[in-house]
């Protein structure tokens, strides 16, 4: 009887993701609720190929976080954070925390968060170039990164007391970590599908896949492309969708 060796390789646990981690740890904390819907991208899509070319192309995550931006902007209480037992703070500019594929300075890619600030007044085109100068390295701001090793240098307790401070400063969340996040990543996946994140924002949307399927279309089939989005909300501040025509108010 032969003993089977198993073969395996080891390589070291990137320290950079202990901040996702601790991040995760925050959204634990939340009581989320999430919303699987879809919505039709088609003409978006169309518009994406057609600029392809382009010497600076949209960005299809750009599309997605200008759309998140204004809809948040008509609905401020799903950017709305605790401050202290009675208050909520509701801010006016909505920044938007997503996920970009960086270039360090010695050439490693990361996936990194960048916030798109005051993203409900830029266009499209602008909050793309922004993403695309991120992910080019173009803007690299190696200070943050620095400062984040030294962050992750404090022991687990320091981290956690200083997430539960800034946690209940809106400000200052604001000023870390944005007003509200969407997460790209499933954008990658073939096919349709949701993901189903934590999250320690009051709103995320994730970014599923995006499948076809045939739809009646003023009475003719037409094949749609759909986009898999997973919008999730802290249920502490919002209950659920708001009512036709109002504005700042969630209710069920």
């Amino acid at each position: 009887m032969n003993d089977r060796v198993d073969t395996y390789s080891v390589r070291p646990f990137p320290r950079i993701r202990q901040a996702y981690i601790d991040v995760l740890e925050q959204g634990r904390r939340r009581h989320l609720i999430h919303g699987l819907v879809e919505a039709d991208v088609t003409a978006a899509r169309r518009v994406m190929r057609a600029r392809a070319s382009e010497r600076r192309p949209l960005s299809f995550t750009g599309f997605v976080v200008a759309c998140v931006a204004t809809a948040v902007a008509e609905q401020p209480m799903l950017h709305a954070y605790r401050s202290g037992r009675r208050r909520l703070v509701l801010f006016d500019d909505v920044d938007v925390n997503t996920e970009v594929e960086e270039t360090r300075p010695d050439g490693t890619r990361i996936v990194a968060s960048r916030i798109i600030r005051g993203a409900n007044r830029k266009t499209v085109d602008e909050i793309s170039a922004e993403i695309r100068d991120a992910q080019g390295g173009a803007d690299v701001d190696r200070r943050r990164y620095r400062r984040t090793l030294w962050y992750l240098a404090l022991p687990r307790v320091v981290r956690m007391l200083g997430w539960q401070v800034v946690m209940g400063r809106p400000l200052w969340f604001k000023r870390f970590g944005g007003t509200v996040a969407v997460s790209a990543i499933g954008m990658f996946a073939a096919g349709g599908g949701w993901g189903v994140p934590l999250t320690p924002t009051t709103s995320m949307v994730t970014v599923g896949g995006i499948s076809q399927r045939p739809v009646a279309v003023n009475g003719h089939l037409e094949t749609r492309e759909y986009l898999s989005l997973t919008v999730t909300v802290d249920h502490d501040i919002v209950d659920g969708a708001p009512p036709p025509g109002s504005r700042g108010v969630c209710a069920s």
